[in-house]
């Protein structure tokens, strides 16, 4: 039976494990080398849903071009979107952009969780993250990893309906451990436990700093919790179109509405252009998740002909980029990786200047120039269409 009680109860020397070995241990982190409110504030964001090692190129580009609110404030939208490319959840940077124009007109700046919650983007955790690691104060972060730490510190055996409800469960005994120390030493040895030690498979029981505190550790399952209710995972299927044209690739913009992709270019999907691609024009099979969905994203190769260019020509979202310009637009990660790989498997058509040579890396599968006797090109059906 869990008995939070009994871990409050020895608050102090469960911090002093936790902090001396935090002290000793932690990882050389760039946003934890000569710290600021800017840089806690842009790892924070970067962090979210993403892993260290993703994010550590991102931040060193972002310091060096945003090195500060005002610089990243004073950015137009299109430039900040291009360095968060192949982040994801691009909504981020959308947020933090404004946040950093909110905090820089601000003329009192915001101190307490209550206050940096108002800013776009901030919610609960990472609100308690900032203040808590720049002002001192006492608000807890309770994510998956704390989740984990606490229910295994408690032997908590009662199975959650997902994460929200457990952190809701979760905070008010992470709020009293907190007491009494300095809070962003503690909330930064608890997301450091939770990263290098306290894995969700296979834990690092043995050099744990704080095993003697754990109670499912002493009965013997610690890999069994957190008990969640297993996702519904909801199965999508997506054909994907791949068409040049004069040394362009048919590319579609998210609308400046959208939640996930406002301004990021993608491929188009058949639907885009009513089309209804034959089964031999298959490029590549790519498979991805998001959130609860697992999805199978089939990139057809499609030819320019005149009555698709009439349809292309008459939607806004569609557009042609010069493959010597696709540098330049911002596209989602996924869709950057396979462009760079179908781009790098196609031969350059003889007597096309227009045309980069392609020096991309070469991908796991060739694919065969199909001349359409147009002004067009595409790399017809390769040898192994998954990869």
């Amino acid at each position: 039976m869990a008995n939070p009680e009994k871990l409050i109860s020895v608050r102090s020397a469960f911090q002093a494990a936790l902090h001396g070995w935090y002290a000793v241990h932690q990882r050389k982190l760039p946003w934890r080398e000569a710290p600021s409110l800017y840089k806690t504030v842009v790892s924070e964001f970067m962090l979210q849903q993403t892993q260290v090692v993703t994010v550590l190129p991102y931040f060193d580009r972002w310091l060096r071009e945003f090195p500060d609110f005002p610089a990243l404030a004073a950015a137009p939208e299109a430039r900040v979107m291009k360095l968060w490319e192949g982040l994801g959840y691009y909504s981020r940077a959308r947020n933090l952009h404004k946040l950093a124009q909110a905090w820089v007109a601000a003329a009192l700046k915001p101190r307490t969780p209550a206050e940096w919650r108002e800013l776009p983007g901030i919610g609960p955790y990472t609100a308690a993250a900032i203040t808590s690691i720049s002002f001192d104060e006492p608000a807890a972060v309770v994510d998956g990893n704390v989740v984990r730490i606490l229910a295994r510190l408690t032997d908590e055996r009662r199975q959650f309906r997902d994460g929200t409800e457990a952190v809701k469960h979760f905070t008010p005994l992470a709020d009293e451990l907190i007491h009494g120390s300095h809070p962003g030493t503690h909330n930064q040895a608890m997301m450091e436990l939770g990263a290098t030690v306290c894995f969700r498979q296979k834990p690092l029981c043995l050099t744990c700093p704080v095993s003697a505190f754990c109670a499912a550790r002493r009965a013997g399952d610690p890999e069994n919790l957190p008990r969640l209710k297993p996702k519904v995972i909801e199965q999508k299927t997506v054909t994907r179109v791949w068409c040049v044209d004069a040394g362009r690739l048919l590319l579609r913009r998210g609308p400046a509405a959208a939640k996930r992709l406002a301004g990021l270019h993608e491929l188009p999907e058949a639907v885009d252009l009513d089309l209804k691609p034959a089964g031999d024009s298959l490029l590549a099979t790519k498979r991805r998740a998001i959130t609860r969905f697992q999805i199978v994203e089939a990139i057809h190769a499609v030819a320019p002909t005149p009555a698709l260019r009439s349809r292309i020509a008459a939607r806004d979202s569609l557009e042609w980029v010069a493959l010597t310009e696709l540098d330049h637009v911002t596209l989602s990660g996924p869709h950057r990786r396979w462009i760079q790989e179908l781009l790098g498997s196609v031969p350059r058509p003889a007597g096309r200047p227009d045309e980069p040579t392609r020096t991309a890396t070469a991908s796991r599968s060739s694919c065969e120039r199909k001349s359409n006797g147009s002004n067009g090109w595409w790399p017809h059906t390769p040898r192994r269409r998954i990869w």
